[in-house]
Protein backbone atom coordinates (compact mmCIF):
# COMPACT_ATOMS: atom_id res chain seq x y z
CA UNK A 1 0.00 0.00 0.00
CA UNK A 2 0.99 2.98 -0.86
CA UNK A 3 1.79 5.88 1.65
CA UNK A 4 -0.60 8.32 0.12
CA UNK A 5 -3.53 5.06 0.15
CA UNK A 6 -1.79 4.62 4.18
CA UNK A 7 -2.94 7.61 5.26
CA UNK A 8 -6.10 7.99 3.57
CA UNK A 9 -7.16 3.98 5.07
CA UNK A 10 -6.02 5.97 8.39
CA UNK A 11 -7.76 9.20 7.85
CA UNK A 12 -11.21 7.15 7.81
CA UNK A 13 -10.67 4.59 10.66
CA UNK A 14 -9.84 8.25 12.64
CA UNK A 15 -13.12 9.86 11.31
CA UNK A 16 -14.86 6.84 12.04
CA UNK A 17 -13.75 6.88 15.47
CA UNK A 18 -14.95 10.30 16.26
CA UNK A 19 -18.59 9.25 14.92
CA UNK A 20 -18.50 6.13 17.05
CA UNK A 21 -18.04 8.95 20.14
CA UNK A 22 -19.91 11.44 19.05
CA UNK A 23 -22.56 8.50 18.71
CA UNK A 24 -22.52 7.42 22.45
CA UNK A 25 -22.85 11.16 23.49
CA UNK A 26 -26.21 12.70 23.02
CA UNK A 27 -25.50 15.90 25.31
CA UNK A 28 -22.67 16.35 22.98
CA UNK A 29 -18.97 16.78 23.45
CA UNK A 30 -16.01 19.42 22.81
CA UNK A 31 -13.02 18.92 20.73
CA UNK A 32 -10.83 18.29 23.83
CA UNK A 33 -12.89 15.84 24.93
CA UNK A 34 -13.44 14.10 21.29
CA UNK A 35 -9.51 14.42 21.13
CA UNK A 36 -9.23 12.20 25.04
CA UNK A 37 -11.53 9.96 24.06
CA UNK A 38 -10.89 9.11 20.77
CA UNK A 39 -6.34 9.39 21.70
CA UNK A 40 -6.44 11.71 18.65
CA UNK A 41 -3.44 15.11 19.32
CA UNK A 42 -6.50 17.76 18.86
CA UNK A 43 -5.54 19.91 16.18
CA UNK A 44 -5.94 16.23 14.10
CA UNK A 45 -9.71 15.84 15.54
CA UNK A 46 -10.50 19.42 15.07
CA UNK A 47 -9.74 18.92 11.19
CA UNK A 48 -11.99 15.79 10.71
CA UNK A 49 -14.43 17.01 12.61
CA UNK A 50 -14.38 19.82 10.41
CA UNK A 51 -14.54 17.66 7.02
CA UNK A 52 -17.17 15.46 8.63
CA UNK A 53 -19.24 18.66 9.30
CA UNK A 54 -19.30 19.66 5.44
CA UNK A 55 -20.40 16.37 4.77
CA UNK A 56 -22.96 16.24 6.73
CA UNK A 57 -22.11 13.72 9.73
CA UNK A 58 -21.32 15.89 12.14
CA UNK A 59 -22.35 18.80 13.51
CA UNK A 60 -21.32 22.26 15.40
CA UNK A 61 -23.37 24.16 18.07
CA UNK A 62 -21.31 27.38 18.09
CA UNK A 63 -23.61 28.84 21.28
CA UNK A 64 -22.25 25.51 23.74
CA UNK A 65 -19.35 25.07 21.76
CA UNK A 66 -20.68 20.98 21.34
CA UNK A 67 -20.00 18.38 17.82
CA UNK A 68 -22.60 16.34 18.00
CA UNK A 69 -23.71 13.35 15.14
CA UNK A 70 -25.10 15.28 12.13
CA UNK A 71 -28.19 14.33 9.97
CA UNK A 72 -26.15 12.11 7.48
CA UNK A 73 -25.05 9.86 10.06
CA UNK A 74 -28.66 9.18 10.74
CA UNK A 75 -29.37 8.61 7.20
CA UNK A 76 -27.03 6.26 6.43
CA UNK A 77 -27.63 4.24 10.09
CA UNK A 78 -31.63 3.97 8.99
CA UNK A 79 -30.93 2.14 5.64
CA UNK A 80 -29.29 -0.45 8.05
CA UNK A 81 -32.27 -0.61 9.82
CA UNK A 82 -34.85 -0.83 6.07
CA UNK A 83 -32.51 -3.73 5.08
CA UNK A 84 -33.49 -5.54 7.75
CA UNK A 85 -37.10 -6.50 6.47
CA UNK A 86 -38.23 -7.12 10.13
CA UNK A 87 -38.28 -3.83 11.14
CA UNK A 88 -40.66 -2.12 9.35
CA UNK A 89 -43.35 -5.00 10.62
CA UNK A 90 -42.25 -4.64 14.25
CA UNK A 91 -43.38 -1.43 14.93
CA UNK A 92 -47.06 -1.88 14.98
CA UNK A 93 -46.20 -4.63 17.63
CA UNK A 94 -43.57 -2.47 19.42
CA UNK A 95 -46.35 0.42 19.67
CA UNK A 96 -48.85 -2.04 21.19
CA UNK A 97 -46.46 -3.34 23.66
CA UNK A 98 -45.37 0.14 24.81
CA UNK A 99 -49.15 1.09 25.10
CA UNK A 100 -50.05 -2.10 27.15
CA UNK A 101 -46.96 -2.21 29.28
CA UNK A 102 -46.46 1.70 29.42
CA UNK A 103 -42.58 0.72 29.57
CA UNK A 104 -40.34 1.14 26.69
CA UNK A 105 -40.20 -1.54 23.71
CA UNK A 106 -37.00 -2.45 22.03
CA UNK A 107 -36.42 -4.61 18.95
CA UNK A 108 -32.78 -5.84 18.76
CA UNK A 109 -30.37 -8.35 17.24
CA UNK A 110 -26.81 -10.36 17.37
CA UNK A 111 -24.13 -8.50 15.90
CA UNK A 112 -20.75 -9.39 16.65
CA UNK A 113 -21.39 -10.93 19.84
CA UNK A 114 -23.38 -8.07 21.50
CA UNK A 115 -26.75 -7.32 21.47
CA UNK A 116 -27.75 -4.39 19.41
CA UNK A 117 -31.29 -2.11 19.54
CA UNK A 118 -32.31 -1.41 16.16
CA UNK A 119 -35.56 0.41 16.70
CA UNK A 120 -37.79 1.11 19.75
CA UNK A 121 -40.47 3.04 20.74
CA UNK A 122 -40.10 4.97 23.56
CA UNK A 123 -42.39 5.37 27.01
CA UNK A 124 -44.68 7.90 27.79
CA UNK A 125 -43.66 7.99 31.37
CA UNK A 126 -41.56 10.46 32.86
CA UNK A 127 -39.10 8.06 34.28
CA UNK A 128 -38.43 5.84 31.65
CA UNK A 129 -35.77 3.21 30.85
CA UNK A 130 -33.85 3.79 27.14
CA UNK A 131 -31.05 2.27 25.79
CA UNK A 132 -30.61 4.57 22.21
CA UNK A 133 -31.12 2.46 19.02
CA UNK A 134 -27.53 1.55 17.99
CA UNK A 135 -26.24 1.37 21.48
CA UNK A 136 -24.41 -2.24 21.94
CA UNK A 137 -24.62 -4.61 25.54
CA UNK A 138 -22.97 -7.70 26.26
CA UNK A 139 -25.20 -10.54 25.29
CA UNK A 140 -25.51 -12.04 29.06
CA UNK A 141 -26.62 -9.23 30.42
CA UNK A 142 -29.31 -8.25 27.96
CA UNK A 143 -32.78 -9.62 27.96
CA UNK A 144 -32.81 -9.81 24.29
CA UNK A 145 -29.20 -11.05 24.36
CA UNK A 146 -30.50 -14.00 26.15
CA UNK A 147 -33.61 -14.40 24.36
CA UNK A 148 -31.61 -15.18 21.15
CA UNK A 149 -28.66 -17.20 22.67
CA UNK A 150 -31.55 -19.51 24.69
CA UNK A 151 -32.43 -20.52 20.94
CA UNK A 152 -29.08 -22.28 20.57
CA UNK A 153 -27.54 -25.59 21.64
CA UNK A 154 -26.13 -25.76 25.00
CA UNK A 155 -22.13 -26.29 23.36
CA UNK A 156 -22.97 -23.40 21.06
CA UNK A 157 -23.66 -21.49 24.34
CA UNK A 158 -20.38 -22.73 25.92
CA UNK A 159 -18.15 -22.09 23.01
CA UNK A 160 -19.83 -18.28 22.90
CA UNK A 161 -19.01 -17.92 26.25
CA UNK A 162 -15.46 -19.30 26.33
CA UNK A 163 -14.88 -17.13 23.16
CA UNK A 164 -16.29 -13.65 24.54
CA UNK A 165 -16.17 -13.76 28.08
CA UNK A 166 -19.79 -12.25 29.87
CA UNK A 167 -18.63 -9.03 30.95
CA UNK A 168 -20.56 -7.97 33.69
CA UNK A 169 -21.66 -5.10 33.68
CA UNK A 170 -23.80 -4.79 37.65
CA UNK A 171 -23.58 -6.44 40.89
CA UNK A 172 -26.56 -8.75 39.24
CA UNK A 173 -24.84 -9.96 36.22
CA UNK A 174 -23.78 -13.45 35.52
CA UNK A 175 -20.30 -14.06 36.44
CA UNK A 176 -19.59 -18.04 35.54
CA UNK A 177 -21.16 -20.42 33.00
CA UNK A 178 -23.26 -22.35 35.55
CA UNK A 179 -25.14 -19.27 36.35
CA UNK A 180 -25.88 -18.12 33.01
CA UNK A 181 -26.58 -21.86 31.84
CA UNK A 182 -29.04 -22.25 34.48
CA UNK A 183 -30.80 -18.67 33.15
CA UNK A 184 -30.78 -20.33 30.25
CA UNK A 185 -32.59 -23.32 31.26
CA UNK A 186 -35.37 -20.80 32.82
CA UNK A 187 -35.46 -18.77 29.72
CA UNK A 188 -36.68 -21.97 27.79
CA UNK A 189 -39.37 -23.15 30.62
CA UNK A 190 -40.85 -19.48 30.40
CA UNK A 191 -40.73 -18.54 27.22
CA UNK A 192 -39.42 -15.47 27.62
CA UNK A 193 -36.21 -13.68 29.36
CA UNK A 194 -35.45 -11.28 32.00
CA UNK A 195 -32.78 -8.47 32.17
CA UNK A 196 -32.83 -8.53 36.33
CA UNK A 197 -30.94 -5.56 36.50
CA UNK A 198 -27.89 -7.07 34.73
CA UNK A 199 -27.01 -3.91 32.08
CA UNK A 200 -28.19 -1.48 34.46
CA UNK A 201 -28.60 -1.08 38.25
CA UNK A 202 -32.39 -0.04 38.87
CA UNK A 203 -33.61 -1.14 34.89
CA UNK A 204 -35.50 -4.54 34.60
CA UNK A 205 -36.43 -5.88 30.86
CA UNK A 206 -38.20 -9.15 29.50
CA UNK A 207 -37.96 -10.14 26.21
CA UNK A 208 -38.53 -13.09 24.13
CA UNK A 209 -37.39 -14.09 20.68
CA UNK A 210 -38.69 -13.59 16.56
CA UNK A 211 -38.39 -16.56 14.55
CA UNK A 212 -37.35 -16.27 10.82
CA UNK A 213 -39.07 -17.95 8.49
CA UNK A 214 -35.90 -20.08 7.92
CA UNK A 215 -36.32 -21.33 11.78
CA UNK A 216 -33.81 -19.34 13.05
CA UNK A 217 -33.79 -16.34 15.57
CA UNK A 218 -34.22 -13.36 13.46
CA UNK A 219 -34.00 -11.14 16.24
CA UNK A 220 -35.94 -10.26 19.58
CA UNK A 221 -38.16 -7.52 21.27
CA UNK A 222 -38.77 -6.80 24.85
CA UNK A 223 -40.38 -3.69 27.23
CA UNK A 224 -37.60 -2.66 29.28
CA UNK A 225 -38.23 -0.22 32.82
CA UNK A 226 -37.89 0.79 35.79
CA UNK A 227 -37.33 -1.94 38.39
CA UNK A 228 -40.05 0.01 41.06
CA UNK A 229 -42.52 -0.57 38.11
CA UNK A 230 -42.05 -4.26 37.37
CA UNK A 231 -41.75 -5.77 40.62
CA UNK A 232 -41.60 -9.80 41.14
CA UNK A 233 -45.83 -10.09 41.02
CA UNK A 234 -45.69 -8.22 37.77
CA UNK A 235 -43.29 -10.02 35.83
CA UNK A 236 -44.52 -13.80 34.61
CA UNK A 237 -47.82 -11.32 33.74
CA UNK A 238 -45.77 -9.27 31.67
CA UNK A 239 -43.22 -11.33 30.45
CA UNK A 240 -46.32 -13.39 28.63
CA UNK A 241 -47.54 -10.01 26.64
CA UNK A 242 -43.94 -9.58 25.32
CA UNK A 243 -43.84 -13.29 24.23
CA UNK A 244 -47.49 -13.29 22.90
CA UNK A 245 -46.12 -10.10 21.33
CA UNK A 246 -43.03 -12.03 20.16
CA UNK A 247 -44.97 -14.59 18.78
CA UNK A 248 -47.82 -12.52 16.49
CA UNK A 249 -44.33 -11.40 14.77
CA UNK A 250 -43.16 -14.10 13.82
CA UNK A 251 -46.81 -14.86 12.15
CA UNK A 252 -46.69 -11.71 10.71
CA UNK A 253 -43.53 -12.43 8.79
CA UNK A 254 -44.00 -15.95 8.28
CA UNK A 255 -41.56 -17.22 10.59
CA UNK A 256 -41.22 -21.01 11.81
CA UNK A 257 -40.37 -21.54 15.28
CA UNK A 258 -38.42 -24.76 15.66
CA UNK A 259 -38.02 -27.28 18.29
CA UNK A 260 -35.82 -26.41 21.66
CA UNK A 261 -32.42 -27.12 21.00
Amino acid sequence: MSPDKAEGVQSVARALRLLRCLSQHDDGLRVSDLARLSGLAVSTTHRLLTTLELQGFAQFDSASALWHVGREAFAVGAAFGRRQNFVVPALPFLRRLRDTTRETANLGILDNDELVTISQVESREIMRAISPPGGRVPAFCSGMGKAILATWKDADIAAFVARTGLHPMTAHSHRDVDSAMQDIARIRRQGYALDDEEHVTGLRCLAAVVWSPQGEAACAISISGLAARLPDDKLDRTGRIVARAAQDLTETLGGVPPSQP
